[in-house]
Order: C-alpha cells, then sequence, then structure tokens
C-alpha cells in the first residue's frame, strides 16, 4: 500500500499545482492513496467546500486540517456532509465533524487521523496523546491494521514524541504546520513511519509560504500588517510511505520534494 501525503497547501499557488500535478505524481510514483493537509488553501487560511471538492476531482481521498480548519465559516456546515475532511479529533465533544475516517482500500482497511498538538498552539484542546492511544488501541482491537496520523503541531519536541508514543500502533505518523520540511524520515524501532514535518506545497520565494517584504516588515517594525500568499514557482513538498497490509508496519518512507519550474506552472 503505498500512500501519498502532500504538507499543508498554502493558497491558490499551491492548490492549482497541487491539483494540475497530482496525476503525474500518481502515475510516475505508483501512488495507492492520496492525503493532503488543505487547512491553508483559501488564501492562506483555511479551506472551503468547493477548494475542497476541486481536489477531491483531483485525486485526493482525504483532506486533514488543524488549527486554520474554522477559519472559512462554511466549512463547518460542510463538515457534518463531507466525512473525508477532517479536523484535529481532539477538540472537545459536540465540534462538527470527526478526526477519524475508515475506508476499505483495495489492500485493506486504511484508518485516517488527524490530531493537533497543544504546544504554543492557542486552542485548548484534549490532551492528543490519551485521545490518540485510546483511538489507535481501539482501531487495533477493530483489526484495522493500517493507520495514519496526521499530527499537526507546532514542536518538534512533540511531533517526535508523538511518534514514539505510538510506535508499532499507528503505520505511518507525518507532522504537519510548520511548513519547513524536515530531513529526519525513518522508520522508528517498533515500525512506525515517521517524519516531523511534510513541509508544505506553495511559492518557493516566501516565509511560510507569505509574501517576503511584509513578513520581514513585521519583524522589523512589530506593527500588524497584511501577510499575503506570495507568487512565483511552487515547491511541492510531502512523504510517500509504503505499508504491509497484512502486518500494518511500515516498509518504506521518503520525502517528496519538487521545485516546479516556471515553465511547468
Amino acid at each position: 500500500m503505498r500512500i501519498l501525503f502532500l504538507g499543508d497547501i498554502v493558497g491558490e499557488p499551491g492548490r492549482k499545482s497541487v491539483i494540475k500535478f497530482l496525476p503525474l505524481i500518481q502515475k510516475e510514483h505508483a501512488i495507492d492513496f492520496i492525503i493532503v493537509n488543505g487547512e491553508n488553501s483559501a488564501g492562506g487560511r483555511g479551506i472551503t467546500p468547493s477548494i475542497a471538492n476541486d481536489l477531491f476531482k483531483a485525486g485526493v481521498d482525504v483532506i486533514t486540517t488543524g488549527d486554520h480548519a474554522w477559519d472559512q465559516r462554511e466549512l463547518a456546515a460542510h463538515l457534518s456532509t463531507e466525512n473525508r475532511i477532517l479536523r484535529p479529533i481532539n477538540y472537545p465533544e459536540g465540534v462538527p465533524g470527526s478526526g477519524l475516517i475508515t475506508i476499505d482500500t483495495p489492500a485493506g482497511k486504511l484508518a485516517v487521523l488527524n490530531a493537533q498538538g497543544r504546544t504554543f498552539m492557542g486552542q485548548a484542546l484534549e490532551n492528543p496523546f490519551i485521545i490518540l492511544e485510546d483511538t489507535v488501541d481501539a482501531l487495533i482491537k477493530e483489526d484495522i491494521k493500517m493507520i495514519f496520523l496526521d499530527f499537526h503541531a507546532e514542536t518538534t519536541s512533540e511531533k517526535i514524541a508523538m511518534g514514539y508514543h505510538l510506535d508499532g500502533k499507528a503505520s505511518v505518523i507525518v507532522g504537519t504546520h510548520t511548513h519547513v520540511q524536515t530531513a529526519d524520515e525513518r522508520i522508528l524501532p517498533n515500525g512506525t513511519a515517521h517524519i516531523t514535518d511534510a513541509g508544505m506545497c506553495g511559492p518557493e520565494t516566501s516565509v511560510l509560504g507569505r509574501n517576503v517584504e511584509s513578513i520581514i516588515y513585521r519583524f522589523k517594525s512589530s506593527l500588524p500588517t497584511r501577510f499575503p500568499v506570495a507568487k512565483g514557482p511552487v515547491r511541492l513538498c510531502g512523504v510517500i510511505a509504503e505499508i504491509d497490509p497484512t502486518t500494518g508496519r511500515a516498509k518504506k518512507i521518503e520525502r517528496y520534494n519538487r521545485l516546479l519550474e516556471p515553465s511547468e506552472m
């Protein structure tokens, strides 16, 4: 089972590039299942039902989110009818949507989870370590072997700790949120594939996808300003992970990183 995960899609440049190149990536790498984090795909903040539908039409199977899940108001109502868009599982009971979906694939059942860290993240969410442990244990009792987690968190320590916490239980754990791809992809001692951050799909000449001059102005002046999405060439970042469907253990994880030249845009 080969899964492609693409990190935080930023604004129009990111989403248009993902939609355009997804079929090619799928063919080139013999991908069986596609997951993307879309929480920054609408102007850099949130995701709309329309954008989600465009991503699904392009071949995406599941969309994960994070702390910007609610930035576009229309998404909350949409989550009641579209279970392929996940919001973090550790929101309080009664919040729209779900942080878990289980899908029947030709290789067997695949559970996709989305959770959010708590360190420096703002929202006072439930403890993801406890909720994920309980949820993953319940999935294993249901004989679901393939389990994929997008852990949306700020600090490297929290994301690495989650990898070890669920090592041998989850098949793949990818970190998101910080938009910079880390070079620590590996299979942990008990068989879980892990990377601290998958990176982003967005403008190459930018600060985390945003206009460089605006960010520098904020750092120099400490004054509030707008952070428009940058323009120009786009870099697509993520991972490709291979899972053994019979055991749920990861066989391989590799970074995906491609700079699109202007002629390709």
